[in-house]
C-alpha cells in the first residue's frame, strides 16, 4: 500500500476511529497528530515533526522506539510461528519467559498465567483469589478491600476494584461492591488536615486496620498499586505504607493482590515496585512495560500456596476456569525476553539513579511556580498538579482542561504529554538521556509557564 498523505490519514482517523477517553466531539474539530515512526525516545508525525515521548506510550515504553534487538527477536520469531494454542500445548517462547519473570520476581512468586493487557491480569488475579478461597473452604470470603483513586483497568472486575468516579461512576450498576480504604493522597487527604505524609499514612493504615478486622471473614483479597496510584494522580505512598499492609493481609488472612502494570519493570527504580519494600504479595499483575511497549501481553503471577488450591482430582472442579485466545503468544513472549536482555546488557537499573535525582530536582523547582499546588516523584514517573490558587491548593475545574491545554502546548516545544485531569505526568521511557530528560522537563516548565501565567 503506498504512503498517504497527512490530510489523507487525518481524514480516515477522524472518519472512523473511536479513541480511548476521549470527548470525540472535541476530537474531530481538531487536525490530529498521526504518528508513523518512532527513533529512540521520539514519535515521529507523518509530516516529519519530532515529539519526545514524554509518557512512553501511555506508560509502556522501556527501551526507546525501534530499538533493533527487539526487532530482530520479533522477526526472527516470525519465521519460527506466530502463534499456538497453550489449551492443551506449551510453547518454547511463554515456557522460557516464565521461568525467566519467576527468577526476577520478588521471591516465593513461581507460577505465571499469560494473557493479553493490565486490565485482564488484574481480573484473573481478582477470579484467583476468590476461587482460592472457595476451594479451601472459606466460602465466606467472597469481597474485595480497594483503595480510593485506585485504578486497575476498565474490564468489569477491574472497575469494580476502582476508586476513581470520574472513570467509574457511570458504570456503578454493572460492578460487584467492594470494601473502600482510604488511600494515602496528604495533599488532599480528608482524614489529615496537617498535609503531613508521614501523618496521613498512619491515619489511612488505622483505618484500613479496622475496615480488616470488621471484614477479614467475609474478605477474599485487598488489591493495590505498589508504592504509586498511577491514573488516579501519581499519588505516591508515603515510605513502608507497603509493607504495612502485607503485614495486616497475613494478619487477617486476606490475599494481597499487588498491580504492578504500571510501576513493573524498573519504572520505580527496582525491577519492580514490591521489592523496594522488601514484600512478596500473593498475586501480582503485570503488562504495559513487560514487552518494552512493543506487543499485548500480560503476566498474573502467584505463588506456591495460591496453586496449589487449584490442584486435584478432575472431577472436583478446582480448575482455574478462565482463558485467553492469545495466552502465551510466542511472538509476544520472545520480544518480552528480548526486553529483559536488554534490561541487562544495558545496565538498565544502574543507569537511572543519576536520571531520578535530575528528575527530582526539577520537580522541587517547579513547586516555585505560582499555579503548582504539589509535585510527586518515585523514580522514574512524577506528577505535577496544578492549581487555580496557590494559597489554598484550590485546584482548577476539571472543564476548564487545564491539564489538556498544557499538553496542547508542550507539542509546540516537541513533547508529547498526556495529563490526568490537571495533573502533568511525566513518565519518559527509562532509556532517556540525562539531555533529553532536561529537555522534557525545561518543555514542561515552559509550557506551564504559558498556560497558567500567560
Amino acid at each position: 500500500m503506498p504512503d498517504l498523505d497527512t490530510k489523507t490519514l487525518q481524514e480516515y482517523d477522524r472518519k472512523y476511529v473511536w479513541h480511548p477517553f476521549t470527548q470525540m466531539r472535541d476530537w474531530e474539530a481538531e487536525p490530529p497528530v498521526v504518528i508513523t515512526r518512532g527513533e529512540g525516545c521520539y514519535l515521529v508525525d507523518s509530516d516529519g515533526n519530532r515529539y519526545l515521548d514524554g509518557v512512553a506510550s501511555i506508560w509502556t515504553n522501556v527501551h526507546g522506539h525501534c530499538r533493533r534487538e527487539i526487532n530482530d527477536a520479533i522477526k526472527a520469531q516470525v519465521d519460527r510461528i506466530e502463534h499456538s494454542t497453550q489449551l492443551g500445548l506449551a510453547n518454547d517462547q511463554a515456557a522460557i519467559l516464565a521461568k525467566r519473570l519467576v527468577e526476577i520476581a520478588p521471591a516465593g512468586l513461581c507460577k505465571v498465567f499469560y494473557s493479553d493487557n493490565g486490565s485482564t491480569a488484574v481480573e484473573i488475579g481478582i477470579k484467583m483469589a476468590f476461587q482460592y478461597q472457595q476451594h479451601r473452604g472459606a466460602t465466606r470470603k467472597t469481597k474485595f478491600i480497594s483503595f480510593v483513586n485506585a485504578y486497575h483497568g476498565d474490564t468489569i472486575g477491574a472497575v469494580s476494584v476502582g476508586g476513581i468516579d470520574l472513570f467509574h461512576g457511570v458504570f456503578r450498576p454493572l460492578l460487584f461492591p467492594t470494601i473502600l480504604a482510604p488511600s494515602p493522597y496528604c495533599y488532599r487527604c480528608e482524614l489529615c488536615p496537617e498535609q503531613d505524609s508521614d501523618m496521613c499514612g498512619r491515619l489511612c493504615l488505622a483505618e484500613l486496620e479496622r475496615l480488616m478486622a470488621a471484614h477479614a471473614d467475609e474478605t477474599a483479597g485487598l488489591v493495590i498499586e505498589p508504592l504509586v496510584q498511577g491514573a488516579g494522580g501519581m499519588i505516591v505512598h508515603p515510605p513502608g505504607f507497603l509493607k504495612r499492609v502485607r503485614e495486616l493481609c497475613d494478619r487477617h488472612d486476606i490475599l494481597m493482590i499487588a498491580d504492578e502494570v504500571a510501576v513493573g519493570f524498573g519504572r520505580t527504580g527496582t525491577m519492580f515496585a514490591c521489592q523496594q519494600e522488601g514484600v512478596t504479595p500473593d498475586i501480582m499483575a503485570l503488562s504495559k512495560g513487560i514487552t518494552a511497549g512493543y506487543l499485548p501481553l500480560a503476566a498474573t503471577m502467584a505463588t506456591q500456596k495460591v496453586y496449589d488450591a487449584f490442584l486435584g482430582d478432575y472431577r472436583e472442579l478446582k480448575t482455574f476456569f478462565h482463558g485467553h485466545t492469545f495466552t502465551g503468544n510466542p511472538i509476544a513472549c520472545a520480544t518480552a525476553l528480548a526486553s529483559l536482555d536488554l534490561f541487562e546488557t544495558d545496565r538498565l537499573l544502574d543507569s537511572l539513579p543519576p536520571k531520578i535525582d535530575y528528575l527530582r530536582a526539577r520537580l522541587t523547582a517547579l513547586e516555585e511556580l505560582s499555579h503548582v499546588g504539589n509535585v510527586r516523584q518515585c523514580g522514574m514517573l512524577g506528577g505535577i498538579e496544578l492549581v487555580r490558587n496557590k494559597a489554598d491548593k484550590k485546584p482548577y475545574p476539571w472543564e476548564e482542561r487545564v491539564g489538556m491545554r498544557v499538553c496542547q502546548e508542550a507539542k509546540k516545544h516537541g513533547l508529547f504529554l498526556r495529563p490526568l485531569g490537571n495533573t502533568i505526568v511525566v513518565f519518559p521511557p527509562l532509556v532517556i538521556t540525562l539531555d533529553e530528560l532536561k529537555f522534557l522537563m525545561d518543555g514542561i516548565e515552559t509550557s506551564i509557564r504559558a498556560v497558567t501565567d500567560p
